[in-house]
């Protein structure tokens, strides 16, 4: 009778065992190593909260917090439409299908090292494709991966309108990181929501059609509505995604300040920079660690709450 008892843990003993060591000792060890003076050379001196009193005054830490929640707001809402929208189109009845699934799913697959390289060279401002397409339509080469400015202030300049500064938005370059990551999180989302679809029983869509709904009343009465666990995975994990950008920004971008005046140096990228770079303090980057597994486990708390006042 014990053993019965004891079966289903053994079976996820191992899964457990991974998440223990993996996950949650390193999460307490970086809190410990947070309260001290700590090197790459070894632990130093008790300093209590003194990493984190330095955080909130440093201007690089809340620079870092504004180009990440950029990326975020960008990101997220944009790969949800577009994720749906072609989840959607490959839903139909349509000749090769697999074949376009199979396209947009590559993308996830493939090498990050190798999407930022091959993009960094899409980016390029003398030889670059996005300039050269651009120049079809009479737009002048624009210096995507070392342009500061904001895309706004960009657009708004080139009608003649100064805007402030704070409303600039992204600098163009974060933008250009902001399209490869559209662009690589788009066929994960695609083949989620096209599960989703699939999933919703047809005779909903019939018994619509003998009320006399149109495709628009269908896809917003019933599609959804079914599909919103579905949306709310999406979001929750692309948010996450989103806020670990890491790769894309150091190869584009890369070193040493992180793009143009620093603005693409998201978070992930300025804890590695503060831990693993000139400075090499590792106790200061495991509070910045600290405060974004704060901020991650509190948004998904938050879309947790937002789910359970959805009725399906």
């Amino acid at each position: 009778m014990k053993k019965n008892k004891l079966s289903p843990f053994l079976y996820i003993l191992p899964a457990g065992i991974i998440l223990v060591l993996f996950r949650l000792i390193p999460i307490i060890l970086s809190f410990i190593v947070s309260f001290f003076k700590w090197t790459v050379h070894g632990p130093g001196e008790f300093i209590g909260f003194d990493n984190y009193i330095h955080l909130l005054k440093d201007s690089e830490f809340w620079q870092s917090i504004t180009n990440t929640f950029y990326l975020v707001i960008f990101v997220v809402p944009i790969t949800l439409i577009f994720s749906l929208f072609f989840a959607y189109l490959l839903n139909q009845k349509i000749k090769f299908s697999g074949f376009f699934r199979t396209t947009y799913f590559i993308p996830t697959v493939t090498s990050l090292v190798a999407i930022s390289i091959v993009w960094k060279l899409i980016f390029a401002t003398q030889n670059g494709l996005m300039n050269y397409f651009l120049g079809l339509f009479g737009v002048e080469k624009l210096g995507w991966l070392s342009e500061s400015r904001g895309i706004f202030t960009l657009v708004f300049n080139s009608m003649g309108i100064e805007i402030p500064h704070f409303l600039g938005g992204p600098s163009l370059a974060l933008f250009a990181i902001i399209i490869v990551c559209i662009w690589r999180s788009l066929g994960y989302n695609t083949i989620i929501y096209l599960a989703g679809l699939q999933n919703i029983p047809e005779v909903y869509y019939e018994a619509a059609s003998v009320d006399g709904a149109n495709s628009f009343t269908k896809f917003w009465k019933i599609t959804v509505p079914m599909i919103s666990p579905t949306s709310f995975y999406v979001l929750i994990m692309t948010t996450i995604v989103t806020f670990q950008v890491f790769s894309q920004v150091y190869l584009m971008t890369g070193p040493p300040v992180g793009g143009p005046l620093g603005t693409t140096k998201v978070i992930v990228y300025y804890i590695f920079e503060k831990g693993f770079g000139e400075a090499q303090n590792l106790s200061y980057a495991s509070s910045i660690a600290l405060v974004l597994f704060v901020i991650i486990l509190s948004l998904t708390l938050l879309q947790k709450q937002l789910e359970k006042k959805v009725n399906y």
